[in-house]
C-alpha cells in the first residue's frame, strides 16, 4: 500500500528540524577568539595590582592626584576582565 502524503510531510519536516538542530548546535560549538583569555587576565591582574599598589603606598601612589578614584580604576579593570569572561567559551 503506498504511503500518505501526510508521512511523506512529517518526515520532511523531521529532516528539517534536524538540519536546524545541527546548524544550532554547530554555533553553540564556536571558540573564542586567541586574544580573549590573555587580555582577560590581564585585566584582572592590572586590576588588582592596582589596588594593592594603592593601598601598599598608604593611598599615594599610583596616580597620585586623584586620590581614592584610584580604587574605582582599579576596580575598572577587575570590571572590563569580567566582561571578557562572559564572552569566553
Amino acid at each position: 500500500m503506498p504511503k500518505s502524503k501526510v508521512r511523506k510531510k512529517v518526515k520532511e519536516q523531521h529532516h528539517h528540524d534536524q538540519v536546524v538542530e545541527q546548524a544550532e548546535h554547530a554555533h553553540l560549538l564556536k571558540e573564542s577568539p586567541s586574544w580573549l583569555a590573555p587580555t582577560m587576565v590581564a585585566a584582572f591582574l592590572a586590576g588588582l595590582i592596582w589596588i594593592v599598589i594603592f593601598y601598599v603606598s598608604s593611598t599615594s601612589y599610583p596616580i597620585p592626584k586623584i586620590g581614592a578614584w584610584n580604587m574605582l580604576i582599579g576596580f575598572g579593570f577587575i570590571g572590563a576582565g569580567f566582561t571578557l569572561a562572559t564572552r569566553w567559551h
